[in-house]
Order: structure tokens, then sequence, then C-alpha cells
């Protein structure tokens, strides 16, 4: 057991990168602990290690967030990931685009979240829920409600809601859906 907790931390500690003097340091720290039977001491090690790999992940989707079109902002929600722990984890990124008029539609993407997978249940009956499909790229979204929801690689649910329908489709093919199917391989 010892060798197998050994190999995966010292494998972390030398393909991390970006980020990696802080992850690399807790991964160091959890080893020391453990190696020292501080087993408490090495789990804290490990989970803040794990945070820190979680933001770098967080960092890498928000990549795929659409600019602000002509006219408009765009505002990063930072706290987004904090109440994905409540729904079973995963990662996600949240952005909210205003004109100004003060029409404003946040663009969400949550990925390796349990409760995605059953969306797509949903957006493929969404006649049978009264509401309609419609194809962007490749890509199939439940429009309903006023609010454009999707599945990319039946495992990140990317999803528009708050503006009229043309805006957000507008949003959305401006997303590298191809590349988002990626995300995290």
């Amino acid at each position: 057991m010892k060798r197998i907790l050994l190999a995966v931390l010292m494998a972390a500690l030398w393909s991390t990168p970006g980020q990696a003097d802080d992850i690399k340091d807790a991964l160091q720290s959890a080893l020391e602990a453990y190696e020292e039977g501080d087993t408490q001491y090495a789990l804290e090690e490990l989970e803040y290690a794990k945070q820190l790999l979680q933001a770098l992940k967080t960092d890498d989707l928000v990549e795929f967030l659409p600019e602000a079109p002509d006219g408009w902002t765009r505002e990063i929600n930072t706290e987004m990931n904090a109440g994905l722990s409540f729904m079973g984890g995963g990662v996600g990124a949240e952005a909210t685009y205003a004109d100004a008029n003060g029409q404003s539609i946040t663009v969400t993407i949550m990925a390796d979240n349990p409760l995605v997978a059953g969306m797509a249940g949903m957006i493929g009956n969404a006649a049978m829920m009264g509401a309609k499909t419609k194809r962007i790229g490749r890509e199939k979204f439940m429009v309903a409600e006023g609010e454009m929801t999707g599945l990319v690689d039946n495992r990140i649910l990317v999803k528009a809601a708050g503006g009229n329908e043309d805006m957000m489709q507008e949003l959305l093919e401006a997303m590298d859906f191809r590349e988002l199917g990626r995300f995290g391989s």
C-alpha cells in the first residue's frame, strides 16, 4: 500500500503543470506526513492538492466560455464551483453577458458531475416535455422556458439562460463544442 501511495504521489509531483509549485508542495507535504505516520495531516494535504488541481481544471473550462459579442460585457462567475460540491462534484464555469439595454444572458458549463448524465434523457425527449430542440453545430439543445440546454459528449452540460433565443444561440454558436468534448481527456 505504501508503495502505491508513493508512486501515485511521485507521478503527480512530476506531471502537474502551471500552478505546480503549490500542488507539488502539498503533495510533498502529504507524502512526508504519511511517512511520519500522520495519516490525518496527509489526508488534509491531499485534499488541499485536490482543490488546487480542481482550480486548474476550472481555469481550463473557463476558456470555453465565449467572448462577449460587440456591445456586450462578460463577467466570469468565480464562485461557480462552490455549489457543485453539493451536487456531487465536478467542475463548472459560468459567465454573465450583458448589453447596454439591460438584457443579460448566463452561459453555464458543468463537467464531470453525476447529475449532468441525467439530463441526456430530458434533452432526448424534449418534445414529450413540451419543449423543442434546436441544433447548434453538431449538438442538440432543448429549448424551453427561456433556456437552451445541451450535452456535449454526454458528460458536459452547456446552458444559456435569460435572453432572447437568437442571442443565446449566437453565444452558443461561438463555442467550440468539439474541443469541449475533449475536455478532461
